[in-house]
């Protein structure tokens, strides 16, 4: 893992020292490689914004034109030196960079690249203006290199400079501090809920930057002996930020193959043309859409036929030949009966929406307390206000004795109160392993340091390890996170809430997605630590919350109504009726049937046709080279509906995106109403008529109800009226927008916009997922009246949801269909779907 071949100094080393005796050999002035040296620094220093924060700064130069004004004033003012003209450029880069840095980042995305810019052309203007001291267009002139007078001699003083930079940078970003920046690129809602101060760590690499940038500036200005205003200019301004697209943003290296590039295409065609941009252009164009990679992308293509980003050292610490069982860090115990977990009269509200009024709550150290409620009764946004991701509008949060109401995320998460999210939220671009161990960095030392290998903690690793044991994932330690399936996500995700060592322990329902085999492990482990900690649970899985739970807490349109043992609450009338629907004796005569919805004609096929509407024959599919999907076969015959079940990570998912076309097909065949389709594009295949309701809803989160719907509307397709017909409340929602609907509302709109175009065959993928009972009841209804126009194919954990309204079911074991057949003869068959789905070993059916 740390091999020398590893080691990308090594190869800048080489590949300027190659430069270098290629410049000799070919006539060219030494001092143009010099430039690539420092150009190369000049946007590697960039990068390390771009690649690892996530930030792009338009405005770099700002670093770089500044720092050589001040190497040049410093040099013919103060001291004649080199070498402390170039510590003075790092030092004046880094007070400027907590200057500007502790303004600007506190905004992200276009703003924070355009007040980069802002500042940047702000001295542009200052050094154009101000000649007494800059020298205005003319610049600063005839500045000393005593030390390094001759071409030659500060040639290698640069590389010399340049390599122990980039060594120190590379030793930087696999110390926890620089392990952690990519976490924050990732995801910076959760770094914080971890622990980290993200705006700090941000400032921190900032300023990193700013001097390896303000380094760079100083070494041109020795370099060409002066400095000038035309670095600060705008049309400079971009230059390393293309170095570093061009070369590769997600690889280290990558600014050094585009400094280079740049350089050499800069002399060559602007010996050809004034105008030589209009020739370099369309080269940056070709490689923006041949190679969003870059260079190096392509490089690591034909070498090594490996896609991966290479910012860090691939690998991860050996496994150990015994990994020690989990062992939750003992909580200091409560004394008495005081809560540890005290909230008073907490309120919020946006605008008229009530989301959570007047709630007073005690959650007691090794107690489990389950908060449930209808989706859209404010249990999620209760969390957010608990664990500082929201400011409440009245009351207060006391942890262990201490008001807490006021504190950052950050603060809170190192008090003890740590939680997991309802949507996923892990480090998508980081691997099993690093997800883990950034988050047992963030309980323990946020800082980490700045020069040890992070991997070099041994007690560390060990406690990771016990993690990814404890959920099942130690096997997937060194896969990306990207890779892993959903419920194998969704335990990641609690193993990253387990690794600070919390003393009350926040989990936002950690069941939903999981199969019953891991819903009955992760279930224990909940029950287990709620034996050493406090914990509050958010859970749909009422048997399993009465079951399992201490106490229980009912919150119903952001207003807590019962709060008390399981059995007491279960029987309490306003939880029947708010929570579970109204009982069947009050519920009124059932609907009658819904308008028709239509779709797409059934040009070739009927319900008596012999032609399968779709047909997956001997499909291999996967990910990243990996095959998750072996030889699948499956069939689904017109106004069909068809189960696909199988435990976590089987394949089910990427099957419903294989037939989309998002994941691409390497050997059998895919056909859609007689059609091939195994190579079609998603915009293709959804024109056929195959509509997908994904996972997790996936709606426009800024738009409204009715604007979801009307972008999805195709001729053919079901009309609004048609679809509030079908879903009355969206009627009521229209106005809406998508981010602020409960998880019941988002999942009407996503099954509402496949039918707005004309279709034949609907993928549903996790239709239930997170849904209360009652909300679970009115889209199964609402399936069951559109599976009679159109076939479908069912994702669902909840074997026994799924079988009550398919009619045949596959079981898939490891890409493979493990049973096919009738969905009433599983449903029934109890044994097999325990040796299938359960607990028991899988086989081949």
């Amino acid at each position: 893992m740390k091999g020398h071949a590893s080691n990308p100094v090594l190869v800048i080393a080489a590949f300027l020292l190659l430069l270098t005796a290629g410049a000799f050999a070919m006539g060219m002035p030494v001092s143009r490689i010099t430039q690539v040296a420092i150009y190369a620094l000049y946007g590697i220093g960039v990068n390390f914004l771009i690649g690892y924060l996530g930030l792009v700064p338009f405005g770099a130069s700002f670093f770089f034109g500044v720092a050589s004004y001040g190497v040049a004033i410093f040099s013919k003012a103060v001291v004649s030196n080199e070498i402390v003209a170039l510590a003075f450029s790092a030092a004046f880069s880094l007070v400027l960079a907590v200057a500007l840095g502790a303004v600007i980042l506190r905004r992200r995305g276009l703003y924070f690249s355009l007040l980069t810019l802002a500042c940047s052309q702000i001295a542009f203007e200052i050094a154009y203006s101000w000649t007494s001291v800059t020298g205005g267009e003319n610049g600063i002139q005839d500045v000393p290199r005593p030390l390094f007078g001759s071409t030659l001699a500060f040639h290698f003083f640069t590389l010399a400079v340049v390599l122990i930079a980039v060594y120190a940078l590379w030793r930087l970003v696999h110390a926890p501090f620089g392990r952690v920046l990519q976490a924050i690129r990732d995801n910076e809602q959760r770094v914080s809920s971890l622990g980290f101060n993200a705006l700090a760590i941000k400032l921190a690499a900032f300023c990193i930057s700013g001097m390896l940038v303000g380094v760079g500036g100083g070494l041109m200005a020795l370099l060409l002996r002066g400095a000038y205003a035309n670095n600060l200019s705008w049309q400079h301004a971009g230059d390393p930020v293309l170095m570093a697209v061009l070369g590769g943003v997600h690889h280290f290296l990558g600014p050094l193959w585009g400094a280079t590039t740049f350089i050499i295409l800069e002399d060559r065609l602007s010996a050809i043309t004034e105008n030589w941009w209009l020739m370099f252009a369309p080269i940056i164009i070709l490689f923006a859409i041949l190679s969003p990679e870059g260079m190096h992308g392509i490089l690591r293509r034909w070498i090594r036929r490996d896609e991966r980003w290479t910012l860090v050292r691939h690998g991860i610490p050996p496994r150990p030949a015994s990994i020690a069982p989990y062992a939750p860090a003992a909580a200091r115990t409560v004394q008495g009966s005081q809560p540890i977990l005290s909230v008073r009269g907490l309120s919020k509200r946006f605008g008229s929406i009530v989301t959570s009024e007047d709630i007073s709550l005690d959650v007691h150290d090794r107690r489990l307390h389950s908060l449930i409620g209808p989706n859209g009764a404010g249990k999620t946004t209760l969390f957010n206000i608990l664990t500082g991701l929201m400011a409440p509008d009245a009351g207060t949060i006391t942890l262990d004795g201490r008001d807490v109401t006021r504190l950052p995320a950050y603060r809170r998460a190192r008090a003890g109160l740590s939680r997991s999210f309802q949507i996923l939220s892990v480090f998508p671009n980081l691997t099993t392993f690093e997800n883990v161990r950034v988050a047992t960095q963030g309980a323990h030392r946020p800082w980490g340091g700045f020069w040890r290998d992070a991997y070099d903690n041994q007690p560390e690793n060990a406690r990771v390890w016990s993690l990814l044991d404890a959920v099942g994932l130690a096997d997937r330690a060194a896969d990306l996170c990207s890779e892993l399936s959903h419920g194998e996500k969704r335990l990641l995700e609690i193993a990253l809430s387990l690794a600070g060592s919390p003393r009350v322990l926040l989990l936002d329902e950690p069941l939903a997605g999981l199969g019953e085999a891991d819903r009955q492990v992760v279930s224990a482990l909940i029950v287990r630590l709620s034996q050493t900690h406090a914990v509050l649970l958010i859970e749909h899985d009422i048997d399993r919350v009465l079951a399992l739970s201490d106490r229980i807490t009912v919150l119903h349109q952001g207003r807590l109504i019962a709060d008390g043992l399981p059995d007491q609450v279960s029987r309490h009338p306003d939880v029947i009726s708010a929570y579970m629907g109204k009982p069947a004796e009050e519920a009124g005569a059932p609907r009658g049937a819904a308008p028709a919805v239509p779709v797409a004609s059934a040009s070739r096929t009927d319900a008596g046709h012999a032609m399968p509407l779709l047909e997956l024959s001997g499909v291999k599919a996967g990910y990243a080279g990996g095959a998750v999907l072996d030889g699948l076969d499956l069939v689904v015959q017109p106004n069909e509906v068809v189960a696909l079940l199988g435990r976590n990570g089987v394949g089910k998912t990427t099957t419903l995106r294989t037939i989309m076309g998002v994941v691409k097909v390497s050997q059998g065949n895919i056909r859609f109403d007689g059609q091939d389709i195994t190579h079609a594009r998603p915009d293709q295949i959804n024109r056929q008529g195959i509509a997908v309701v994904p996972e997790g809803r996936r709606l426009f989160p800024n738009l409204t109800v009715h604007e979801n719907l009307r972008i999805a509307a195709r001729a053919g397709g079901a009309s609004q009226e048609e679809i509030y017909s079908l879903f009355p409340k969206l009627r009521i929602l229209a106005k809406s927008r998508a981010e602020n609907l409960s998880g019941g509302e988002r999942q009407m709109v996503a099954v509402a916009r496949a039918l707005m175009a004309p279709t034949r065959l609907i993928l549903l993928d996790e239709p239930f997922e997170g849904l209360a009972p009652a909300v679970v009841k009115d889209i199964r209804e609402a399936v069951q009246r559109i599976s009679r126009q159109v076939s479908m194919i069912i994702v669902e954990h909840h074997a026994e949801s799924a079988l009550a309204l398919a009619e045949r079911a596959y079981v898939l074991v490891n890409g493979r269909v493990a049973y096919a057949g009738p969905a009433h003869a599983l449903s029934i068959d109890v044994a097999l779907q325990q040796r299938l789905l359960g607990v028991g070993q899988q086989e081949a059916a």
